[in-house]
């Protein structure tokens, strides 16, 4: 279990819904430094970019694999220090002559994590292109215990089982338009059952495959109540606070957690 430490009473979230250009890393990069510049206009403690937001959900991992700490990692590093705000993505690593689909927290000082991602898409074929992540992850910033998961992860409760250890579930994701019912219903089945603020935030616009995708990027309190739905904008940015007061408040008074189930997770 991740131990909490102060919690700040409050996190700010940006939530950056952007049609990505296919297989253009230097231009997404600059559409999405532009898109900050323009429109975060005062201080924020975390910046959440979708899944692969680099290059859209390619599966040409030999192509656009980046060593852990290259030019994306640098760039992240760069807009954290900007924005002296924790800001998340993932994007294709290659490590060990593997690629993974690799969600990358970079803080503003010299520290940063990663999680990558367990369930791949075999429907798209992302298990023959990537490996998959062994470790379920938990991150803390400014107090708050946060756990991130990509996009098909959504699917999969028992990986994202809140054992009183996190505080906001964080997807990313590139989810076609074809099932944004199954998204906004699972974000907010994983917010009630986990009593976690669950954000999700999605692409819009088509890729590479013609797959289109609608955003409908949310943040769901831990009772089910959705307090942000950014819904088809395009290339814009939403900010939603979370409150811990509420939250704690609501788990001491209608404790769940203490009767869950407990899993073994065999990776």
């Amino acid at each position: 279990m991740v131990l909490p430490g102060k919690r700040k009473e409050f996190m700010s979230v940006a939530l950056v819904q952007i049609n990505l250009l296919w297989e253009q890393p230097d231009n997404n990069r600059v559409l999405i430094e532009q898109l900050l510049s323009e429109q975060i206009t005062e201080p924020v403690d975390l910046i959440v970019l979708p899944e692969l937001f680099t290059t859209g959900f390619t599966m040409n991992s030999e192509k656009f694999g980046e060593p852990a700490e290259g030019i994306t990692y640098k760039w992240l590093d760069k807009l954290a220090k900007i924005y002296n705000a924790g800001i998340i993505g993932s994007y294709i690593v290659e490590s060990g002559k593997k690629f993974y689909n690799r969600l990358v927290f970079k803080l503003p000082d010299k520290e940063y994590r990663y999680y990558d991602k367990r369930h791949l898409f075999r429907m798209d074929s992302e298990n023959v292109f990537f490996s998959k992540g062994t470790a379920r992850k938990v991150f803390e910033w400014q107090g708050w215990r946060i756990c991130p998961q990509i996009c098909y992860d959504l699917r999969f409760p028992v990986w994202s089982r809140n054992r009183n250890d996190y505080d906001v579930l964080l997807y990313i994701a590139s989810w076609p338009a074809s099932r944004s019912f199954v998204w906004r219903t699972l974000l907010t089945a994983r917010a009630i059952e986990n009593q976690s603020y669950t954000i999700g935030v999605n692409r819009v616009g088509s890729d590479g495959n013609n797959i289109d995708y609608c955003g409908n990027s949310l943040a769901v309190d831990p009772k089910g109540h959705i307090l942000l739905d950014i819904k088809d904008q395009n290339n814009i940015i939403e900010k939603i606070t979370l409150f811990a007061g509420e939250q704690d408040v609501f788990r001491k008074k209608f404790p769940v957690w203490k009767d869950g189930d407990n899993f073994t997770v065999i990776c």
